[in-house]
């Protein structure tokens, strides 16, 4: 994996602009009826299983109906700056910051937390389960030229991505490397990427563990303060765009920041493990988890890219 300046070039903002665009519309034609909220959200976030518990309950107990946009963090926030989407959930604080500063979101709520991991083959020919940090483990993978699959997509995970290979002293190059390839898409394909390449990959726990029935990858480094994953939730500003739907994000938003929804999250697990951690009330963990029905471990089913 090259060392150096070189980076991939930007893709075209216009061609960005009509992939988010036609998304919105086949996910509108999808749904039977025009929903009445619009969440742009990161893919890791769905392929984590925890919307197929969550929504369903919400749009029973208050008969709003949410259409889910999961894309790249980077490509939600351009979906809300354009317009098209009501609320965010999504997991790049900087970028959520700067989102808020121009004036396109109402204000940052924490919601809940994880943390990424290195996933990798199993015979781990970089030997990162002998690593001291994330940034020992990617230089590691950089040493030993190992392969290794990346989003590419700005989404969350690949921000944190970057942001590792940055303190490295890496700047790993699709164009220049046999070793650094990019997959474009989110979070669930590029983890059958990587494995059908038997490659590594960062990826938050959550959505490997929703996959991990369909997996040879292992975790091979995790527990890394570095590697800590929060999501957030954003309003679109309705002073700047007055036709969004202000009134039932702020609706999700109470509803997902309650005593019995962080519960929920808390209590949401797959084959045993606890994939998210409650940030908006933390508390509430301390008198017992919640959860419902049907939080039985789901299997993973075929999921559209983003």
């Amino acid at each position: 994996m090259p060392k150096g300046k070189q980076m991939r070039g930007p893709r075209s903002s216009a061609a960005i602009f009509i992939a988010l665009s036609a998304a919105v519309l086949f996910l509108l034609a999808g749904c039977g009826r025009r929903p009445d909220l619009i969440l742009a959200t990161t893919t890791s976030a769905r392929d984590s299983g925890l919307y197929d518990i969550l929504l369903p309950e919400f749009e029973k107990e208050t008969g709003i109906m949410v259409a889910v946009v999961a894309v790249g963090t980077g490509q939600a926030l351009k979906l809300a700056e354009n317009g098209d989407a009501d609320l965010l959930l999504v997991h790049a604080p900087d970028q959520e910051e700067t989102f808020i500063q121009k004036g396109y979101g109402v204000r940052r709520i924490p919601l809940m937390h994880n943390y990424f991991v290195i996933a990798g083959p199993a015979a781990d020919p970089a030997r990162l389960s002998g690593s001291s940090s994330a940034v020992d483990a990617f230089k590691r993978i950089a040493d030993t030229s190992a392969l290794f699959v990346s989003r590419g997509d700005n989404s969350g995970t690949h921000i944190k991505e970057l942001a590792i290979w940055d303190s490295a002293g890496i700047t790993p190059s699709p164009q220049d490397s046999q070793h650094y390839t990019e997959t474009g898409q989110g979070m669930g394909p590029t983890l059958r990427i990587a494995d059908e390449l038997s490659a590594y990959v960062l990826c938050d726990k959550a959505t490997y563990l929703n996959y991990r029935s369909e997996l040879a990858l292992k975790i091979l480094f995790e527990e890394d303060p570095l590697l800590l994953n929060p999501y957030s939730l954003v309003a679109v500003n309705p002073e700047r765009h007055p036709h969004v739907n202000s009134r039932d994000a702020q609706r999700l938003i109470g509803w997902l920041t309650s005593p019995d929804v962080q519960r929920i999250i808390a209590g949401y697990r797959i084959r045993g493990e606890r994939l998210f951690w409650p940030d908006a009330r933390p508390e509430v963990t301390k008198g017992g988890e919640a959860s419902l029905p049907s939080t039985t471990s789901p299997s993973p089913s075929p999921k559209p890219s983003g």
